[in-house]
């Protein structure tokens, strides 16, 4: 019996020790030298010398494309890139997303009227629009007051999709969001609540709203006074389309929402002949774009999954890459030129939930979808910009060595320059991770209340005992799990964003003008000055 306990306590020492020891940092793949560094940096400058600004030829079709990763700051971008890089086995610090690449960038300033920090309704708004506006408002000016559907009347700002419309060019929306959400919503809906997506919600939030038929964002979309409306619409949210009473195509326990017994989703596709409606991969695939004019697809009944999470739904869900392909295709048949945007949504929900992961690998996945739609058009007549309508708490912390984990716990160089052996430790003796929120659900207290399934930061967090102070000892913590909630400082419900400005980047017709500090309204005047139009 002693020998046996003496081998089971050999074991699970054994296995202590394993769970201890610290993880080595990924490798530098390329050889690095002072050289290196100098061949790098001149031919960066021959590259710059190089590049000479495209401007829009008379006469000829202009198209826009616009990437909004909604929430992608400069720490999510940052992040995301390393995380990419070591997706693959790298350090992952000289790995670049696709749309770095792109030769001019600049600045983007995202207060509001009245927000220092601002929610996705305003800046979403300056974007589309050209006009800052106050917070949870869509494509009105600041003259509109929240909540009240009164003063929406001679204060809507014509967004560069209805100018787009107009003009008899063709257009799209293609987003992981709900379609009827913030970002989607400022580009066709004008209303003093973002969150007024379907009749039952005005009807919810403001019953004198839904008492004198204000029409809710959903309504919009379909009665749109410009043009006959997008012609492409990929997104999520099919249940402010659909009626209270009809059941979900892929759930059944699921139904729509809407109380004016209108089915929005057959009202689009009767408006115009070659119209098709999707809400599965499979039938999306189908979808011959040379046969197609008008797409929508509204794949779940309210937003679509996570990249990392899409393998999971068993209709299956086209990738954004997919869908920015499928779009392209479609509006490029109009001979007078097109306007897209695209929204990465869920980067946003991910840092709201306080989980890096999954808002990092759908960057990731913005990041393709970038490089897919520029491989697919021809930067003589087509400008993409990427941006982001505001940005997160995401902290990027302590002195981690090259090539660590970005997801795990920090390990310094030491003062010999060389990798110290163990984790760094805080104040209270315990170690920490690189990521980190300034506030959310990740504070102490909420830890150990993870996403529930059997995953193995959950099951770690049932073991890992508090400090006296509050934080946990994350030593066995798998950190770098998918469902692993980074901590945060300041305890909140859900994290918010952050006020700092965020990057845009351009490349094509007209991308130089994007330079310096900007406002965050100035990127819609770029956009409708290659196409033409508003001035």
């Amino acid at each position: 019996m002693k020998s046996v306990l003496s081998l089971f306590t050999l074991i699970c020492l054994s296995a202590l020790l394993a769970a201890q020891v610290p993880k080595q940092p990924f490798p530098v793949k390329r050889a690095e030298t002072a050289e290196t560094w100098k061949r790098d940096g001149w031919a960066a400058v021959d590259r710059a010398k190089a590049t000479r600004p495209i401007l829009p030829k008379k006469g000829k079709k202009m198209n826009v494309i616009l990437f909004i990763g909604d929430g992608m700051g400069v720490s999510t971008l940052t992040a995301a890139r390393i995380l990419e890089g070591q997706l693959r086995g790298e350090s992952g610090e000289e790995n670049r997303l696709s749309f770095e690449n792109f030769p001019y960038s600049a600045l983007s300033k995202t207060y509001s009227t009245n927000q220092q920090t601002s929610d996705s309704a305003p800046t979403m708004s300056a974007i589309i629009t050209g006009v800052k506006t106050d917070a949870n408002i869509l494509s009105v000016n600041q003259n509109v007051v929240n909540n009240d559907y009164r003063t929406v009347k001679g204060n809507e700002t014509k967004t560069l999709l209805e100018y787009a419309e107009e003009a008899g060019l063709s257009t799209g929306i293609v987003s992981t969001a709900r379609l009827t959400h913030a970002t989607p919503g400022a580009c066709y809906a004008h209303t003093a609540d973002r969150n007024w997506e379907s009749d039952a919600d005005i009807k919810k939030r403001n019953p004198a709203a839904y008492a004198a038929s204000f029409p809710d964002i959903a309504r919009q979309l379909i009665e749109t006074p410009f043009g006959d409306g997008p012609e492409v619409l990929l997104s999520g949210g099919r249940s402010k389309f659909m009626r209270f009473d009809q059941t979900d195509p892929e759930y059944s326990d699921k139904h729509g929402e809407r109380l004016d017994d209108r089915d929005l989703i057959k009202e689009w596709v009767s408006k115009k002949d070659d119209s098709k409606y999707v809400w599965d991969k499979m039938k999306f695939d189908k979808i011959n774009p040379k046969k197609t004019k008008r797409l929508m697809g509204l794949f779940e009944p309210s937003y679509m999954r996570y990249e990392f999470d899409r393998k999971n739904d068993k209709a299956g869900e086209p990738s954004l890459s997919e869908m920015t392909s499928k779009a392209i295709d479609i509006l490029s048949r109009n001979k007078k030129g097109y306007f897209l945007m695209v929204e990465g949504g869920k980067i946003d929900h991910g840092s709201h939930a306080g989980n890096a992961y999954r808002a990092l690998t759908d960057t990731i996945a913005l990041s393709d979808a970038v490089r897919t739609a520029a491989s697919k058009v021809d930067l003589e007549n087509t400008l993409i910009v990427v941006t982001a309508d505001h940005s997160h708490t995401l902290v990027i912390q302590g002195y981690p060595a090259r090539g660590n984990d970005i997801l795990g716990l920090v390990r310094q160089v030491g003062s010999d320059g060389k990798l110290e052996p163990d984790y760094r430790k805080d104040k209270l003796g315990l170690p920490y991770t690189t990521l980190s929120y300034a506030n959310g659900k990740g504070y102490q207290g909420e830890t150990d209340k993870q996403p529930a399934g059997p995953k193995k930061c959950c099951e770690d967090y049932k073991t890992a005992k508090p400090n006296i102070y509050g934080r946990f000892d994350l030593s066995d913590v798998s950190t770098d799990d998918p469902d692993y909630l980074q901590e945060a400082a300041i305890p909140l419900t859900g994290e918010t964003h952050g006020g700092e400005d965020v990057a845009i980047f351009a490349e094509g017709v007209n991308a130089y003008l994007f330079r310096g500090s900007m406002e965050e309204n100035w990127t819609f005047y770029v956009m409708a000055d290659t196409l033409g139009l508003a001035r």
